[in-house]
């Protein structure tokens, strides 16, 4: 008879699966005696493996009609092989994790193919060779970025946007160019004012020494000698002109600096040595004593020109400057020394060898106007600022209106620039060519250079209220040149109703000793 409907595998449930699989892995069906690999002994007939399914599952033979339908396969099943799967890394949302993305990334072209089906543009994006041909500047940026291609997985370009991305990286380097063409004219406009002015003070240098200061009883009042101080003193003639026009009323000499000095140096060692709780005392016990205090003199020599290092502790100039104003303390106890001296010593030591500093220093501030201010004469710094406003008026009214309605009073700019004499708020060499006409005209440029100064900020200061305009006064800006505040001192007449600086100066001490009497009280009888 014709041999039953046979199965090609048994796949009742895992138990079935597991058996057939381990069967076929059993050591058996390796051949005897071998190693390596061998071909697998070949399966047996379907109907046999149906057989011993049944009989191993305790099923009855070909009759039992119910248990041959429920373990026949209609569709022959093949075992699939196990790949390793491959997942990507799971994102993340706001509450817990994305699932892991099954779809592979797709290729720049083919991205580039969607963009161009879904748009309906086909761009070929230019070669690189011709894309930055006949560049003749390329800024040293990130500028020339905008011509790059973007990434492969990015849509390419269209065409508006590459000629408007070149239209741009245009008008960006015409820029570039103007701003560096702008800058080296610049330089090389401040190159021919440098070097012009050297030229100007080589031959200056050749009339002060071969001409002016062999005679300078006889020419220093002459026109030409005036014109040419204030244009500037030459560096290498600076000290001897301003030794000359301070003077020495005072009869110092070398000798007698040696003699203060070495006074000044065995306070010094004393105070080092003993320390005393009296000495700390003493210097503290009211202001004059404090600032006249040696000790005060090492703390403010380090705030002395900080940017140009000189004159701190290990700077070359810091034991010189000591030695000055330890002199000076030692010379003038009376005034002793204050807070401001030090930038004043400073600026002569810098053009002056140290005994010759120390005699112009002492003599600069015997001055009326230096003494009136170091000595903190309050009522003479009074007149001082009332002939100041005087002029003001005169010259800036709309900033005296302005001030006044602020109630700002000339106090609080003008000390800290008559003190240091303008070496602290101007640049150095600003403030040396100040010096120059300040020996030439005296106390009377010192205001006169404060009134050019306003006026150069004028239309800054008329903007600005109470708080901005003092701490402006008291910082100056770095960038103020010579040729620009010059240029407004010229403009300030210091002349009001016929009336020059002295004689205003004059009228303001006399008015005020006349109130002095009318109020002074009567004479006993």
């Amino acid at each position: 008879p014709p041999a039953p409907l046979g199965f090609t595998d048994v796949n009742l449930n895992s138990r079935n699966t597991y058996e057939v699989s381990r069967r076929r892995s059993a050591p058996e069906h390796l051949p005897h005696g071998g190693t390596g690999t061998a071909p697998a002994e070949p399966a047996p007939p379907p109907q046999e493996a149906a057989e011993k399914a049944r009989h191993r599952l305790g099923i009855a033979g070909a009759g039992s009609s119910f248990a041959e339908f429920f373990t026949r396969n209609f569709f022959t099943k093949r075992t699939k092989e196990l790949k390793p799967a491959v997942q990507s890394a799971p994102g993340w949302k706001l509450f817990g994790k994305v699932p892991p993305r099954e779809n592979l990334p797709k290729d720049s072209k083919i991205i580039q193919q969607e963009y161009e089906a879904r748009t309906g543009r086909m761009y070929k994006p230019p070669p690189s060779s011709a894309r930055r041909k006949n560049i003749e500047f390329e800024p040293l940026s990130t500028t020339a970025l905008i011509l790059e291609d973007r990434p492969a997985n990015l849509p390419a370009k269209s065409v508006e946007e590459a000629l408007r991305h070149r239209q741009e990286y245009d008008e960006m380097v015409a820029e570039a160019k103007k701003r560096e063409i702008k800058e080296a004219h610049k330089r090389k406009k401040i190159m021919r004012e440098r070097f012009k002015q050297e030229e100007n003070i080589a031959s200056a240098m050749v009339i002060w020494v071969n001409e002016i200061l062999p005679n300078w009883e006889g020419m220093r009042a002459t026109r030409r000698v005036r014109e040419l101080w204030w244009q500037g003193l030459p560096p290498s003639v600076r000290g001897k002109v301003w030794s000359l026009a301070v003077g020495n009323e005072l009869n110092i000499t070398p000798e007698l600096y040696e003699i203060f000095l070495s006074r000044a140096k065995e306070r010094w060692k004393s105070f080092s040595e003993t320390g005393s709780e009296n000495d700390i005392e003493d210097a503290g016990a009211s202001v004059a004593d404090r600032e006249a205090s040696l000790e005060l003199i090492k703390l403010d020599i380090s705030r002395t020109f900080p940017s140009l290092y000189i004159f701190q502790k290990g700077g070359p100039y810091h034991d010189l400057l000591h030695s000055v104003l330890g002199a000076y303390t030692c010379y003038r106890p009376d005034v002793g020394y204050v807070q401001g001296m030090s930038f004043i010593a400073a600026v002569l030591i810098l053009n002056l060898e140290e005994a010759d500093a120390f005699i112009a220093f002492a003599n600069l501030l015997n001055k009326p106007c230096q003494l009136a201010f170091f000595r903190v004469d309050h009522s003479m710094m009074l007149k001082y600022f009332a002939a100041f406003e005087v002029f003001f008026e005169e010259n800036l009214p709309k900033l005296f209106l302005h001030f006044k309605s602020y109630s700002l009073t000339p106090d609080i700019y003008l000390i800290d620039w008559i003190f240091t004499l303008y070496s602290k708020s101007l640049p150095l060499d600003l403030a040396c060519r100040v010096w120059d006409v300040f020996c030439r005209d005296g106390e009377e440029f010192l205001f006169r250079t404060g009134l050019g100064i306003l006026r150069l900020y004028e239309d800054i200061l008329l903007q600005m209220d109470f708080i901005h305009i003092a701490q402006f006064l008291t910082k100056l800006p770095e960038d103020i040149t010579s040729e620009k505040l010059f240029s407004c001192i010229a403009a300030i007449q210091m002349q009001n109703s016929n009336k020059k600086w002295a004689q205003v100066f004059a009228s303001l001490m006399k008015d005020n000793k006349e109130g002095d009497k009318n109020h002074s009280p009567a004479p006993k009888t």
